[in-house]
């Protein structure tokens, strides 16, 4: 996945005020007072959303290292960490879409260079970028779900989802979750859409 120069703030007191208006310190506070991670990180983030209305990925940032600070965490022992989506419509069948996350001559034209894919449950697609994920279902012209262990983000998840629009149209969602810093969020924000650009390029060219 080729990643572009992204700016992505220092996450600490004085970049949140700058931001925001208050400190980290400050809105942790106000969380405690507002009942805490008990009332879960969509309430909690509609809270500081109403506060800050203009800057929604600042709201999130500020209730995931809430969750950090605060020591909630998953099954696995991680925190819920950062979420991002990206989206897409291509003009080309839900078939023809789907095919293009398993064939390692597309995929070198959209994702990254010298790809390998083993493209079943259980298999794995890395290739010359350092990406690297294990795909843990298939459901062809359905969704794909990954274990992600790339240079970025590893031990994440992605999953992908396609919707037949019509008229030789499919919708893409791609999920890619459980990512651990703001910064690597941010990259790899910014390399989904610039992959997800490249794929829509390549199979609306036919």
């Amino acid at each position: 996945m080729k990643l572009e120069t992204v700016h992505s703030p220092e996450i600490d007191d004085a970049s949140t005020r700058e931001a925001t208006g208050k400190t980290f310190t400050q809105w942790f506070a106000a969380l405690d007072a507002a009942g805490g991670v008990a009332k879960g990180r969509r309430e909690l983030t509609s809270i500081v959303h109403a506060q800050i209305p203009k800057e929604s990925w600042w709201a999130t940032t500020i209730v995931v290292e809430y969750e950090r600070a605060r020591g909630q965490k998953e099954k696995d022992g991680k925190p819920t960490g950062y979420s991002i989506c990206s989206t897409k419509t291509i003009a080309a069948p839900p078939e023809a879409v789907f095919a293009a996350f398993g064939d390692a001559v597309l995929m070198d034209r959209w994702l990254g260079p010298k790809t390998r894919v083993d493209f079943r449950d259980g298999g794995t697609i890395e290739n010359g970028d350092g990406d690297s994920a294990t795909i843990v279902r298939i459901r062809p012209g359905k969704d794909l779900r990954l274990a992600w262990n790339g240079h970025l983000a590893p031990r994440s998840t992605v999953e992908v989802l396609f919707a037949d629009k019509g008229q030789g149209r499919t919708g893409i969602t791609l999920n890619h979750t459980r990512i651990q810093s703001r910064r690597e969020s941010d990259r790899v924000r910014e390399g989904w859409a610039v992959a997800l650009d490249s794929l829509k390029k390549l199979l609306e060219k036919g």
